[in-house]
């Protein structure tokens, strides 16, 4: 709309919200300046909009509602970077968290381990392999870079990692490390520790 609208020399705001604003506050005006036929299609369009949101409200109550009532999504919650999208994908991914031996075999489930490549005793890391659900992969992966860039305080392992490596290897690492933490919880019933330290190897 954005772009046709340019096409008659009507310029419209940057953004979904600011945008659609401005056009159905304008509209009376639009009437008198653009193609009847053009119009109309806005008016068509604006509808269609308007009713996706209507059912897009609707998903993410139902969504609201049973992250309320269902206790796994509500344990993992508490991790840093972990919010109602990535709570209620993570717990329909994961299913029994004891039908994986570890959260390390959960993480290379969902594609967030490295490849690993080597001959004569070398083994070499790789990138992540990108198996399993891509939707869970990109929502942990989005919500490490929220924690990485907005956190206002970041553990002490945050920090260390994000001096030490690239910024994107960085955010990887904290994505795997948010769904072993999750497995953790899930496997074990705890309650997220923002202060726990593993003692493993």
């Amino acid at each position: 709309m954005r772009g046709l609208l340019y096409e008659y020399g009507i310029t419209v705001r940057g953004g979904r919200r600011a945008g659609l604003k401005q056009i159905r506050e304008t509209m009376a005006e639009l009437e008198n300046r653009v193609p009847s036929i053009l119009f109309h299609a806005i008016t068509e369009q604006l509808q269609r909009i308007a009713t996706l949101d209507e059912d897009i409200q609707g998903v993410e109550r139902r969504m609201t509602s049973w992250f309320k009532q269902d206790d796994a999504c509500r344990a993992i919650a508490d991790i840093p970077g972990v919010g109602l999208l990535t709570a209620t994908a993570l717990v329909a991914t994961l299913g029994d968290a004891n039908a994986f031996k570890s959260g390390r075999e959960f993480a290379a489930f969902i594609g967030l381990v490295p490849k690993q490549k080597g001959t004569g005793g070398v083994v070499k890391l790789g990138s992540i392999t990108k198996r399993g659900d891509p939707y869970l992969r990109t929502l942990l992966i989005h919500g490490a870079r929220a924690v990485a860039f907005t956190a206002k305080n970041k553990s002490p392992w945050v920090e260390s990692l994000l001096e030490r490596r690239p910024t994107n290897v960085a955010v990887v690492a904290m994505a795997n490390k948010t769904a072993r933490t999750a497995w953790a919880i899930l496997a074990y019933g705890r309650q997220y520790d923002g202060g726990y330290m593993s003692m493993a190897a």
